[in-house]
């Protein structure tokens, strides 16, 4: 590349007010803090720049500008300009001379005094609005610096889009490439059909626009894996939770409720932390989600392990030279109900649940069995619960542009069936964390005994590759 193929693209985003300009931003820069977003007219009013960087360098310097407020007025103020000799771009240069432009039209200075020093401008265009004559003067003061012009078609998705009206004006002055980019809830693919089309307009710099696209691609799917991993992360601490409880406090209903109250904040700890770090992986800040309530798996009493009748039950046969030939998984299930995953401040649901009284090795069982003690663990119901939930969030933070403003809620915070399949192969996976409670790693600080384990991490790998399945078609 020459030098000046290595400078960062310079991209102006302008349009009428409150067409959506910032609200692009946010969602191609990934920055949910950029800027105001607001529904009041005129909300900014100033010239910002943020970058997007590829590979640590800026690529693209974005150019958040007012909106054109009175474009019909100016255009009658450029006609009346003296020397009737000059092309439009000097018109527009001598109207950024004089004094109008530091008074009566400020705003619209700003815009044009950006657009004349950029590569290229991005005219977003809010495609609810009737096409009133004022939007005709906007699009030639725009066409009069010369430089090229890329209408972004916003709010397509809404009932009240006049697309084709829009369309049809565009193309009357000559602006025939358009993309549709809804900022709030992008279109899958929309993001690289933009740059692509850019390019269209920008040849001498397709070379950078490419290395882009490929760029956020590489991203997008680094953030994925990082998503699964995570999740993965909280399936294995979930499972390794264990608690022991002497039998005379379980007995007792209020001692219970206690331990089992203990054990429900453990994993509401669990799960709020894995929520927020969703959030922050894909740019979005923790009260940009509400709480999703899921159903309620209920508890219940089952059979005592070492009572002959479950023994009986289970084909079990004791006794001299004789070998248990296997164990009988849950003995007793108590019901945990509204775990909330962020209260207030962050995503998650309420996860009801159940928490079981597991047990485990054999060994351990039987030796916790002379000790009078009881295990508390996280049953798969709930591991199955609190995963699907996650699985949806990273879905619906894929899907969600960096300019919406309403928070994710339960019944759209996913766009399609919970992923079953890949959630109960990660639960079925899983099991060998319940016996290595050591493998817990929230609450270090609390449980000195906790220490990395290499076993801990191939597994919580195998997790993550096994969780990718729920984003594949």
């Amino acid at each position: 590349m020459t030098q000046q193929q290595h400078q960062a693209i310079r991209i102006a985003v302008v349009g009428h007010t409150n067409a959506g300009k910032t609200s692009l931003l946010r969602t191609l820069t990934r920055r949910a803090n950029f800027g105001e977003v607001s529904q009041r007219p005129g909300t900014t009013r100033h010239v910002e720049s943020v970058d997007l960087d590829v590979n640590g360098q800026a690529a693209v310097r974005f150019f958040d500008t007012p909106g054109l407020e009175d474009a019909v007025a100016l255009r009658e103020h450029l006609a009346g300009l003296d020397d009737a000799q000059a092309t439009p771009p000097e018109r527009i240069r001598l109207f950024l001379q004089g004094p109008e432009a530091h008074g009566v039209f400020e705003q619209e200075a700003k815009v044009l005094r950006t657009i004349l020093d950029i590569d290229a401008a991005f005219l977003v265009i809010d495609v609810r609005e009737p096409v009133l004559p004022k939007f005709r003067d906007e699009i030639e003061l725009l066409n009069s610096c010369a430089r090229p012009v890329l209408p972004v078609l916003n709010f397509v998705r809404d009932a009240a889009s006049r697309e084709p009206d829009w369309k049809e004006l565009l193309s009357a002055y000559g602006l025939h490439v358009q993309v549709r980019f809804d900022a709030a809830a992008p279109f899958v693919g929309a993001e690289r059909e933009l740059y692509s089309d850019l390019s269209t307009l920008l040849r001498d710099r397709r070379e950078l626009l490419r290395a882009v696209v490929d760029s956020l691609a590489a991203e997008a799917a680094e953030r994925r894996h990082a998503a699964c991993a995570r999740i993965a992360e909280l399936l294995v601490d979930a499972a390794a939770l264990r608690r022991t409880v002497p039998a005379g406090e379980f007995a007792d209903t209020a001692r219970r409720r206690t331990f089992v109250a203990a054990l429900q904040k453990d994993v509401f700890d669990k799960a709020q932390r894995c929520t927020d770090d969703l959030l922050a992986l894909y740019g979005f800040r923790q009260d940009d989600a509400g709480e999703a309530p899921l159903p309620l798996i209920e508890g219940r009493w089952t059979l005592d392990f070492f009572s002959p009748e479950a023994m009986k039950d289970a084909g079990l046969r004791l006794g001299k030279g004789a070998a248990i030939g296997a164990a009988v998984g849950v003995v007793a299930d108590l019901a945990v109900a509204g775990i909330s995953l962020g209260t207030g401040a962050a995503v998650g649901g309420a996860i009801g649940g159940a928490v079981s009284q597991g047990w485990g090795p054999f060994g351990r069982k039987l030796a916790n069995r002379l000790r009078n003690v009881h295990e508390l663990t996280v049953e798969d119901g709930v591991l199955f619960a609190l995963v699907a939930w996650q699985l949806k969030l990273t879905r619906a933070l894929e899907q969600r542009g960096h300019a919406a403003t309403g928070r994710i809620a339960a019944e759209t915070s996913a766009t399609q069936d919970a992923p079953t399949r890949a959630t109960a192969a990660a639960v079925r996976a899983v099991r060998p964390a319940r016996s290595h409670p050591e493998w817990e790693s929230a609450g270090v600080a609390t449980r000195s005994f906790w220490r990395p384990a290499p076993q801990r991490d191939a597994l919580a790998a195998d997790l993550a590759r096994t969780l990718q399945g729920a984003f594949e078609p």
